[in-house]
């Protein structure tokens, strides 16, 4: 990436911090009987020195974004994060609200009208301007993060909810790198994107989505915006600890990467050796780059399983896996189903319980080699 420059501060000096090598568009599902080869482009995560930002390096690719299932973990959290706000004084009646969400689905408009507030049309200013998962999407985060606060009201807050990049470097999570995705955030580089707008944390909320997410609400410095509570001050000293602004740390997902890729694989021949059936489940973003790293094809993984209508009948890019509806699972008999969203496994065992009925077991793909 050094003939670009960041998405969000324009500088030029930064460090490639993961490289995945080359890899298919994550969101481009060919058809079953399409024999490929499916386009690759670099995938890598570049890392600003001078804003922090953690960001995905040039992407030639062009979005697709076939539309999931919204996962039940997503819908709990969403209820739990409205009422966290709420019970923080941030969702007055009668408040007008805009919201950017993700492509990937999900809002939380319902949830806000329950608590009487009303969505703005257009792009008209809101005392309450929410972002879930969205901001990551645009590829320009100087423009999409000052058109967000430029609707903020005075005396509105601004609500961000991201993936946390501390999250991503505990737990390994490299294959969260994925074209399309054009940033990952700590709260420590997002502190400082807001100052640029005039705009300061005030309260963080943790949950365990993805294995770790925050919502940060934050207002105009120079108003009299909302208390801070210590929990921002606390993310942050959390996060300084992670080293989240440190490349030699972030360069450690490079070799998780080859761990976990390899225990995958090895994982999957023993399993095939031993003669045991295996299936996965969940035809997710974060799967494609760790199948194609794993060198893992039909033979050695027959089928994925997801709930999406949207991809059922086409095959896993840049592999010859096909992706069925969940409905088949029985028909394969499964010894074990191998899970690629950990949020997932208490939704799944309860929908499917033949899965253990009959003597099978669903496999965390992210224990693996752990």
């Amino acid at each position: 990436m050094t003939e670009s420059a960041c998405r969000f501060c324009r500088s030029r000096s930064g460090t490639v911090v993961l490289d995945l090598g080359d890899q298919p568009p994550c969101d481009y599902f060919p058809r079953r009987d399409d024999p490929g080869p499916d386009p690759v482009h670099p995938l890598q995560m570049w890392l600003c020195a001078a804003c922090g930002l953690a960001q995905l390096a040039a992407d030639p690719t062009v979005p697709e974004e076939p539309r999931g299932t919204e996962p039940a973990a997503l819908v709990a959290q969403a209820a739990d994060a409205v009422g966290r706000v709420a019970a923080a004084g941030l969702l007055p009646s009668g408040a007008r609200v805009a919201e950017y969400g993700s492509p990937h689905g999900g809002s939380w408009l319902g949830l806000l009208a329950d608590r009487g507030l009303a969505p703005v049309p257009g792009d008209e200013p809101a005392d309450l301007v929410l972002d879930c998962f969205g901001l990551m999407h645009s590829a320009d985060q100087f423009a999409a993060l000052a058109e967000r606060s430029a609707r903020v009201n005075p005396g509105g807050v601004l609500l961000l909810q991201y993936h946390s990049l501390a999250t991503i470097i505990r737990c390994g999570q490299w294959n969260a790198l994925r074209h399309g995705h054009y940033a990952y955030y700590s709260t420590t580089a997002l502190a400082a994107m807001l100052a640029r707008y005039d705009f300061s944390p005030r309260v963080a909320w943790q949950f365990e989505l993805y294995g770790g997410t925050v919502l940060l609400a934050a207002s105009w410095a120079g108003g009299p915006g909302i208390t801070i509570d210590g929990s921002v001050a606390t993310l942050l000293a959390d996060e300084a600890r992670t080293g989240v602004r440190d490349p030699a740390v972030l360069s450690g997902l490079q070799l998780d990467t080859e761990s976990k890729a390899k225990a995958i694989h090895d994982w999957l021949v023993s399993e095939r050796a031993a003669g045991r059936t295996i299936v996965g489940y969940g035809a997710a973003s974060r799967a494609v780059a760790l199948l194609r790293r794993a060198n893992v094809d039909a033979a050695l993984l027959p089928v994925v399983m997801d709930a999406s209508p949207a991809k059922q009948g086409l095959r896993m890019p840049g592999t010859d896996i096909p992706v069925a509806s969940p409905e088949q699972i029985a028909t394969y008999q499964p010894d074990s189903v191998l899970l690629f969203l950990s949020d997932l496994l208490a939704e799944v065992r309860n929908a499917y319980p033949g899965v253990e009925a009959a003597g099978g077991r669903w496999v965390d793909a992210d224990t693996l080699g752990s």
